[in-house]
């Protein structure tokens, strides 16, 4: 099996959850099953944020504790694929040690020092194990892709 592909969500100008709606909106147009995983407090409010994230309509997901093999988007405490999730995305300076994701999405808050840290040793791994794509966020909230030859870390600011 083939690593995983990790790929890197610089916040810094929309709140967490404003990013990451949009970023779980475009793996279930691709018709993927993802795992969120952070902290429960973190969850809860994304729980509220993916139920009202457009005025019609709204993300399918559930929690990790009922029925997780029914929701395309499960929000858990653990990168653990109960959904059939081939994607990951890690919240609040969250891991993971499962190989069968191909896709492991790092999503972190430029003010949040613990998770900016957390993501630049990951970033570094990722990029000593095979390649990694970085992405910052721009004022209107888009994502710009950096394309670095050979770092050891993300972009600084």
């Amino acid at each position: 099996m083939a690593a995983a592909e990790w790929w890197f969500y610089h916040i810094e100008h929309t709140s967490l959850d404003a990013a990451i709606a949009p970023l779980i909106e475009k793996c279930l147009d691709r018709k993927w099953r993802v795992v969120v995983v952070g902290h429960d407090d973190t969850l809860e409010r994304l729980n509220k944020t993916l139920w009202s994230f457009r005025e019609d309509s709204f993300l399918p997901h559930g929690r990790a504790r009922t029925d997780a093999d029914k929701h395309p988007v499960l929000l858990s405490t653990e990168a653990v694929a109960t959904n059939g999730a081939k994607v990951a995305l890690l919240l609040d300076g969250s891991d993971v040690a499962d190989a069968s994701f191909e896709r492991v999405m790092v999503v972190f808050d430029g003010g949040d020092e613990t998770a900016r840290a957390k993501a630049r040793q990951q970033y570094k791994a990722a990029t000593d194990g095979g390649a990694a794509r970085y992405f910052q966020q721009e004022r209107g909230g888009a994502w710009k892709e950096f394309k670095r030859a050979e770092t050891s870390a993300p972009p600084q600011d």
